[in-house]
């Protein structure tokens, strides 16, 4: 791990969504985010993994502040961005971006494809008529689509062409950091491994740094420099990609990765199969979050919340007995 301060940092974060519910006094929240800390620093793709629903598109959104938060602060290359006001945000919105899962979804069919770039051009009051026209040209070449897209519509392209689109759109402003949601699912997966190397290429040529949140660990784990792994609105365990394929250590770790398809019968290992249900949207959990489902559970966990702290060979894990080393598999592991 690199000692230079991070680009991009999350403390303490928390999003709770307030929703009111008919025939029932006042309004239940619902914790996306809670309490997590997060760091990404410069020219690393951080992939971020977990089942759906436990946070990681608000994480993303957090850090971009698309979305408030309801507690804590990002701070991005040393700035606190949840202290802008509204103008030195929108300065500092040039330095980050966002490629989106919908391809489609994510453009505006009413405008062409030269219309879509361009409008940030505009909005930010960069060059003229002939300069943007000049930019749009280089970055319809440094995406790998034909000029004559310009003057398309998204829906005479393909799904992996109109992701191509999209990737255009976030290098516009020439930004150091891009949030990658789930940027390939909605793609074949041929498509999937030519946007993977686009974006590795525009990484490697540009200083670019990623978060890439995905559901695809396969992918996740050949894009990404280190994994952090989230559950139910926390960080559990995060490492480099290397040593947590090779050693998880938090148990639901361990299950997730388990649960990943392998390409031959003989290569089959032991599923871990979790038992238990995931606790209500708008509980207050106690303890772990992973409590009601770890089948090495102790009554420590479902009381005391165990701290991110450092895991055996390098990395953070959230877990008592991987602290304290009377998990099955610590004695194993390095």
């Amino acid at each position: 791990m690199t000692s230079e301060a991070p680009l991009i940092e999350a403390r303490s974060l928390a999003k709770v969504f307030h929703r009111r519910r008919l025939f029932a006094a006042g309004a239940t929240g619902l914790r996306a985010v809670d309490d997590l800390d997060l760091a990404i620093h410069r020219g690393e793709t951080l992939g971020l993994v977990g089942e759906s629903g436990c946070g990681k598109t608000t994480t993303g959104r957090l850090l971009l502040r698309l979305i408030e938060p309801s507690a804590g602060r990002v701070m991005f290359d040393g700035h606190d961005l949840t202290s802008l006001d509204a103008s030195a945000m929108r300065r500092l919105r040039r330095r980050m971006q966002i490629v989106f899962q919908d391809p489609y979804g994510s453009l505006n069919p009413r405008m062409t494809v030269g219309e879509t770039i361009t409008e940030a051009f505009i909005i930010h009051g960069i060059g003229d008529r002939t300069e943007r026209q000049q930019r749009l040209n280089r970055l319809l070449d440094r995406v790998r689509m034909p000029r004559t897209a310009a003057s398309r519509y998204p829906h005479e392209f393909s799904g992996g062409q109109r992701q191509r689109i999209g990737i255009a759109r976030a290098l516009a402003l020439e930004p150091q950091f891009i949030v990658c949601d789930e940027a390939v699912s909605a793609l074949d997966v041929s498509v999937q491994a030519q946007i993977i190397n686009l974006l590795q290429d525009l990484q490697q040529d540009l200083g670019l740094t990623y978060l890439f949140i995905s559901h695809n660990l396969a992918v996740v784990r050949h894009i990404s420099t280190r994994i952090a792994v989230m559950y139910l609105g926390r960080i559990v365990e995060a490492a480099q990609t290397d040593a947590l394929f090779a050693h998880p250590e938090h148990p639901y770790t361990r299950a997730l990765l388990a649960s990943v398809p392998v390409t031959h019968p003989s290569h089959r290992g032991r599923r871990l199969r979790l038992e238990g249900d995931l606790p209500a949207a708008t509980a207050v959990v106690r303890g772990c979050r992973f409590a009601g489902r770890c089948p090495h559970v102790e009554d420590r966990c479902r009381s005391v919340d165990p701290e991110l702290a450092p895991r055996p060979g390098g990395g953070l894990v959230a877990c008592h007995r991987v602290a304290d080393r009377t998990l099955p598999w610590s004695a194993t592991h390095p």
